[in-house]
């Protein structure tokens, strides 16, 4: 096990009619931007709690933040904050809103250099940042309990990371009651999204973290069990609750502790999303099983274990399960309406230089043993077609 420091200083509020606890939670004597996307919140109730829970407070609303956040947006709620002497922010809505609400705070704070920067040098020049809080409606990202935070740029069709301790929320309330109005797609997008930030911590090399293991298994397995009863969309309470824990748990830094990451799923999945619109989700979907594919001796000890106390395989050898493991994993995608290839979205092979060539561009290397570079990328989009 590699050696860790961990801190996390989130304040979960879980449970039903938690939204009104936001009276107690934001401090009295400040101006508070209420920040959210296209409108859903007004539809599914969400946003009279929050207003109700607001009684009292000053206020004004910031709207329209996109399902991939827009750095051009987000600044346009950073000259607000100046111009209306905001003192906090509060995130309503999924992951998307509470990435741009934690780049709004870093950037409103920003000095000696321009917001941009942020992302290009992935947040290591931020020291301090706006406070804020939020409300959970789409459980997916686990941003609600970590630092980190994903912007996209349209001018130059570029999405890029950045993540910093100023960046934690105050807190995070976590309602699975206002997941009930979520559409299907999105749901699965959340399931999907959760379970490769797990295999992304988890399906390494093996450096004997055995707790870390069976802590990313047992989400693993959660999300599995519960992926029906999510989807059915039936108001089942607990389902739901058990989901919205898993999403959180996945990327709150738990299974990450002493653990080697990979993220380059992720990384060059970003890079999809940027040119050609996919979500998140979708994007990792199409990408995991050709990074598992070209990386397969790299990551088969780990691959098979993940098969035998995930998929419950039980074959001869290793390579059987491993492959057998990135197998059963494609099928659970599509068991739960996942697309897993670029063909799926009209992307073909001529395209793909695009996302090496943007690799090559910026000399990213990427994976737990850095050796993926433009070359490897454009071999692993290869193998998603």
């Amino acid at each position: 096990m590699n050696n860790f420091n961990f801190c996390n200083p989130v304040n979960i509020v879980f449970g039903k009619n938690t939204i009104s606890q936001l009276a107690n939670l934001i401090p009295s004597d400040t101006k508070v931007m209420l920040c959210y996307g296209g409108g859903s919140i007004r539809k599914n109730g969400v946003y009279d709690q929050v207003i109700s829970a607001l009684s009292g407070k000053e206020h004004i609303e910031f709207s329209g933040i996109e399902p991939n956040p827009l750095f051009e947006t987000c600044m346009q709620a950073v000259d607000i904050i100046k111009e209306e002497n905001i003192g906090f922010l509060l995130g309503v809505g999924g992951g998307s809103v509470i990435d741009a609400v934690k780049f709004i705070a870093a950037a409103s704070k920003c000095e000696g250099s321009a917001p941009w920067e942020i992302l290009v040098n992935h947040g290591t020049n931020v020291s301090e940042a706006m406070p804020f809080g939020c409300v959970l409606t789409m459980p997916a990202t686990g941003t609600e309990m970590n630092a980190n935070s994903v912007i996209s740029r349209k001018s130059s069709d570029e999405k890029l990371a950045f993540a910093s301790s100023a960046v934690y929320p105050t807190f995070s309330i976590l309602d699975p009651e206002t997941t009930y109005s979520i559409p299907k797609n999105q749901l699965r997008n959340g399931i999907v999204d959760a379970f490769v930030h797990v295999v992304e911590q988890y399906i390494t090399y093996d450096i004997e973290t055995p707790l870390q293991d069976r802590q990313a298994e047992a989400i693993l397995n959660t999300l599995v069990e519960l992926a029906d009863r999510v989807l059915a969309q039936n108001k089942d309470y607990n389902a739901l609750a058990g989901y919205m824990w898993c999403t959180t748990q996945a990327l709150n830094g738990t299974i990450a502790c002493g653990a080697v990451g990979d993220w380059s799923t992720h990384m060059i999945g970003h890079e999809l999303t940027a040119f050609w619109g996919l979500a998140h989700a979708e994007s990792l979907a199409v990408v995991l099983p050709g990074v598992w594919k070209h990386q397969f001796e790299n990551k088969k000890e780990k691959l098979a274990k993940f098969g035998e106390r995930v998929w419950n395989l039980n074959h001869d050898t290793n390579d059987e399960n491993a492959v057998l493991a990135i197998e059963r994993t494609v099928e659970f995608f599509h068991s739960v309406g996942m697309p897993t290839s670029l063909a799926d979205y009209n992307i073909c092979k001529d395209d793909i230089a695009k996302v090496s060539d943007r690799f090559k561009q910026r000399n990213t290397i990427v994976g737990e043993h850095q050796n993926i570079g433009h070359k490897e990328v454009g071999e692993i989009l290869t193998l998603c077609l």
